[in-house]
């Protein structure tokens, strides 16, 4: 089945505030930053929309700031937005070095929903890794109101959502690097002594 095109979303700002204030987006796992991975697992959307403070990109990626800066996930959620032209965006944190084999599933189970989320293993749903319609999305934003400060569950909340199982694995792609015990983990992974 030939999936729709789509623009990408990646949020890559937040304050690192469990990294000791790290660029967290610029932090290495194997050969690539985190940021650099997860551009690269968008490689087919029309456009890459990098929404935090500009930093260099292995490809080039169109970049926006939320209002204001520090506004929280939403808030860079609607500047990403403000800026797609697609009907689908796939949505993605930048510190997820393995979510690459997440957006071909999340991109099929779409088609009929307002959302498609990645449910990991916990089974908590992961908005920040996600396809939307856009026109619900922005129509979810709209009836919100202001963006900064909210919550994305609040979002979720007004949308109908498909629930995608993590792949899962050694590299599961929900996984994140808050902390520099987690980003040591993805390191040993990415190296194979895992």
């Amino acid at each position: 089945m030939m999936l729709p095109a789509y623009d990408a979303v990646i949020l890559a700002g937040g304050a690192a505030s469990r990294l000791a204030g790290a660029d967290k987006p610029t932090l290495l796992v194997g050969d690539l930053s985190m940021l650099d991975r997860v551009v690269a697992a968008v490689t087919e959307a029309t456009q890459i929309i990098c929404v935090g403070p500009q930093r260099p990109t292995s490809q080039p990626v169109v970049w926006t700031r939320e209002v204001p800066p520090g506004g929280g996930p939403v808030a860079a959620l609607a500047a990403g937005l403000s800026l797609v032209s697609e009907l689908t965006a796939v949505v993605l944190a930048a510190d997820l070095p393995f979510v690459a084999k997440a957006v071909a599933p999340l991109r099929a189970a779409l088609p009929g929903h307002d959302a498609a989320v990645l449910v990991d293993a916990q089974g908590r749903d992961q908005p920040l890794v996600a396809a939307y319609d856009v026109g619900a999305l922005r129509a979810a934003l709209t009836t919100l109101g202001t963006p900064t400060g909210a919550s994305m569950r609040a979002v979720l909340a007004l949308l109908n959502c498909a629930r995608v199982a993590d792949p899962g694995g050694e590299r599961p792609a929900a996984y994140d690097c808050d902390t520099l015990t987690e980003l040591q983990h993805a390191r040993r992974i990415e190296e194979g002594r895992l």
